[in-house]
């Protein structure tokens, strides 16, 4: 099917809260006719006809967090009838800067899907951390200015807009400038602080965990993007919105590893909400419609003029797709992509050098320790003061009361590693390593001893980056991410089979955690409280401050 053709379905209209048969004409890729068929033309219970409708929108997602670069992330997404996302490429930003941006755009352009991409605000996130590159102000003023950079992405240092950082509200003055809108995270923010970090130009978050801190932000003016990614799930608490204020809505994944994005997209979260009694359009608006009108994105809404952006379901209640075309050209059917891959280049800023096991030690200097605890499902964390294992005048991991060694372990020049102490993972042997650290993606690890941190660390290191096991017994296994360090080369459901191989080992070694190297890659993400590590050392979201280990 080329571009000029006619396809008869039941229309999902979701201007006038109707569905009804119609012949949908596309010439040029573009809606050129809805016709209405006639009671003789219309579909026999024998031969049901396909409901069409707009294609899905993630509202909000880093796509290097799939593990692929956006043409091969697009294969994969399109199966599931999404044609656009609202990307911001911060995670390739604090690797490589304005370059790394740039690599995502012009990978992008190589495919139809429709993506919009975000000026990142905060590279790095804070400055009590070594990223790889700096976004300052007049940076991303450059950067919002090409048309084919669509908003400012999150402002995650939202202390830094309370306290008026002159850099920030820069970045802010300039998109709004451009009449661009402004992305938020504020996670926990509340009352008079949401009320004023509104008031500095943000428009969304994402990060809401509780239905009351989501109609705080409402109650400021802005739009909510309900989260359900492959470690932060915010659906169940958040859908109600869908029922109170189903106009300040959009779905989004934020972090969608490749394991789960084999499975579904944004499909998902509109069947889950139609099953749990959100009203059928409202539920498509925000899953279609909403996201295109906030970005003033390019992507059609099946309307006469519009682009031919629309997919085929086979009913309104599982949303399985059938078929997905992105303007007028069929790009998935039934479970198969029809994209073809695109060969990429692999930009890469990597120095670490392998590390021995000694550099990990930590000489016990406190009768207790400040432990980070690890929610499951969630970016948050909490902390703990827990008695110190020992051995001689070490502190050291006790698998067997959770207790594991955490190390973030600078990537872009010669440093020694932070060490810290996490509870929640539940490994009772080996290591878990990553160079997919939020937000300045450093090497992260962890594990029950230093011999296997040490080598789940160092099988990272030939490659430049990716992600890795080693077992009790000291073998490793590794997913190698020759991109940034953040993503592969390789077709996308191979990345995804790898993927959950390394997983299901995570899972093997004692990991209760629902997605282990996930919840990994978010322990040195400061700018989420409350306790985080750095590659400078631990940190409490609560004070913004480096803390102690030891008491």
């Amino acid at each position: 099917m080329g571009v000029n053709f006619s396809i008869t379905g039941q229309l999902v209209d979701l201007a006038h809260d109707r569905v009804f048969p119609a012949r949908i004409t596309i010439h040029n890729g573009i809606v050129s006719g809805i016709l209405p068929l006639d009671a003789q033309e219309s579909p026999s219970p024998e031969q049901p006809l396909p409901f069409l409708l707009p294609g899905f929108v993630d509202a909000h997602v880093h796509v290097e967090s799939s593990m692929l670069p956006p043409t091969e992330f697009a294969r994969m997404a399109v199966v599931h009838g999404t044609i656009g996302s609202v990307s911001d490429p911060h995670e390739i930003a604090n690797v490589l800067g304005r370059e790394g941006v740039l690599y995502m755009v012009e990978n992008a352009a190589l495919s139809p899907f429709k993506y919009c991409f975000g000026a990142p605000s905060c590279v790095p996130a804070t400055g009590f951390e070594r990223a790889g590159a700096t976004l300052d102000a007049a940076a991303v003023a450059e950067l919002l200015e090409r048309p084919d950079i669509g908003y400012l992405a999150e402002v995650m240092n939202f202390p830094g807009v309370l306290a008026a950082d002159p850099d920030l509200l820069a970045k802010i003055a300039a998109s709004k400038a451009l009449g661009k809108p402004v992305d938020g995270h504020a996670p926990g923010l509340r009352g008079r602080d949401a009320a004023r970090y509104a008031a500095a130009g943000i428009e969304t978050d994402h990060e809401c965990v509780t239905l009351d801190e989501a109609l705080d932000k409402v109650a400021c003016g802005m739009q909510i993007l309900i989260r359900e990614g492959s470690a932060v799930k915010n659906f169940d608490a958040l859908w109600p919105l869908l029922l109170s204020h189903p106009e300040r809505v959009m779905f989004c994944s934020d972090d969608k590893h490749p394991n789960d994005l084999v499975h579904g997209h944004i499909n998902q979260l509109v069947a889950r909400a139609v099953a749990n009694g959100a009203p059928l359009f409202d539920v498509l608006r925000a899953a279609c419609v909403n996201p295109v009108q906030h970005y003033r994105l390019p992507i059609g809404l099946m309307r006469i003029g519009d682009p031919a952006d629309f997919i085929a379901v086979e009913d309104l209640v599982a949303f399985n797709v059938r078929q997905t075309w992105i303007g007028g050209r069929e790009v998935a059917r039934d479970g198969r992509s029809l994209l073809e891959r695109v060969p990429t280049a692999t930009p890469n800023k990597f120095a670490a050098r392998p590390i021995s096991a000694d550099q990990l030690r930590v000489r016990a200097a406190g009768a207790e320790l400040r432990a980070i605890v690890v929610h499951d499902g969630q970016l948050v964390t909490s902390s703990a003061w827990v008695p110190v294992p020992v051995l001689g005048e070490w502190a050291v991991a006790s698998p067997g009361d959770d207790l594991l060694k955490l190390v973030v372990y600078n990537r872009y020049q010669e440093a020694a590693p932070a060490v810290a102490f996490v509870k929640g993972f539940g490994l009772n042997g080996g290591a878990l390593a990553s160079t997919v650290a939020h937000d300045s993606h450093n090497i992260i690890a962890v594990g029950a001893d230093d011999a296997a941190l040490a080598a789940a660390i160092n099988a990272l290191v030939p490659g430049g980056g990716g992600v890795s096991l080693a077992d009790a017994a000291g073998n490793t296994d590794v997913l190698p991410l020759p991109i940034a360090g953040l993503m592969s080369d390789k077709d996308g459901w191979l990345v995804a089979e790898a993927y959950e191989t390394l997983d299901a080992a995570a899972k093997a070694l004692g990991s209760a955690l629902k997605a282990p190297y996930m919840s990994l890659s978010f322990m040195a993400l400061l700018v989420i409280p409350s306790l985080k590590l750095s590659d400078l050392g631990l940190f409490d979201g609560e004070t913004f401050a480096f803390c102690d280990l030891f008491r």
